[in-house]
């Protein structure tokens, strides 16, 4: 079942004006979309995106214009949602969220390939119908650009070992499916030895997150948004690990003005534009009660700012 993660703390982020324009950028099985356009009143637009199809058919069912407010929903990666957003005609928003979390269908639909739960074809795009799939990388990527993929998007202190490995198994099979991806990786990495988590987990993220290049498209949400956000309009973002978080926390922190003393007396303010302000200098995690109720929330950090004038 898809429960959304921190969804209280994401609308009090999120909403100051009910009448006003809010988006998001991934709209999933829609939980945070329909709770978001619950509060709105009438003059209210809700924009849901998502590069998944699929998703855009599940939310299309529930969601619908009414009582004087409106739906538009938008199948696009959110890197491009500027673009889509001029296309709609709507300059200038008062609110943005994006749930960077892997939607539970995704992970629970085996055919899509995200998981190695189920024995599937590696596919893993999030938009399936175009770019190529992880089988794809998997079978023709170098040794070294493997290695450089597990590293850096999986921080695996084992990528080196794990792509040998890989390109060991594809000169005397093509690697199909999750469960022969999963095998060999932890074959690698000399099994599980007591280990909480599955040795490929951090594999299997890596080649997710290369496949539909994903830290580059938040760079470019972030990017080309933070400037269309109204007065007083709000970004918030909910992150599940490291690289995600440290890269909303390095943007956000470079559009928070900070005061450096001159040599000749005073202070100047330092910030990229527009400004922005932290809603809390600490990102919100999920409480005890939701962690023990949806385990996927665990990870969870919610960040978010506030636009100035």
């Amino acid at each position: 079942m898809h429960i959304p993660v921190m969804l209280n703390e994401c609308l009090e982020a999120l909403i100051t004006d009910p009448k006003g324009i809010y988006v998001d950028g991934t709209l999933g099985n829609g939980g945070h979309s329909t709770a978001i356009f619950d509060r709105l009143e009438a003059g209210g637009l809700l924009i849901g995106f998502d590069r998944d199809l699929d998703a855009i058919e599940r939310v299309k069912g529930t969601l619908k214009s009414e009582q004087g407010k409106r739906v538009e929903l938008v199948h696009d990666n959110y890197a491009n949602m500027a673009d889509r957003l001029d296309r709609l005609g709507v300059d200038r928003i008062d609110g943005l969220l994006l749930d960077l979390g892997v939607s539970s269908f995704q992970l629970d639909i085996a055919d899509r390939g995200f998981s190695f739960m189920q024995d599937a074809p590696i596919d893993m795009r999030m938009d399936q119908t175009q770019g190529q799939t992880a089988a794809e990388l998997v079978n023709t990527a170098s040794e070294q650009e493997l290695a450089d993929i597990i590293y850096r998007y999986g921080e695996d202190r084992a990528s080196r070992r794990i792509a040998r490995a890989i390109v060991d198994a594809r000169a005397k099979m093509t690697i199909e499916t999750t469960g022969q991806l999963a095998g060999i990786v932890e074959r690698a990495k000399g099994g599980r030895k007591g280990r909480k988590t599955h040795p490929a987990t951090q594999t299997f993220q890596a080649l997710r997150m290369a496949v539909n290049d994903e830290l580059a498209g938040i760079e470019q949400v972030l990017e080309t948004m933070v400037g269309r956000m109204k007065p007083g309009g709000r970004m918030a973002v909910l992150t599940f690990h490291s690289l995600e978080d440290r890269l909303v926390k390095q943007f956000f922190g470079r559009h928070v003005p900070r005061e450096e003393s001159l040599q000749q007396g005073g202070v100047r303010r330092i910030y990229e534009a527009p400004p922005v302000e932290w809603i809390w200098k600490k990102p919100l995690v999920a409480t005890a009660a939701e962690q023990a109720a949806n385990p996927r929330s665990r990870s969870a950090k919610l960040r978010a700012v506030e636009t100035g004038e």
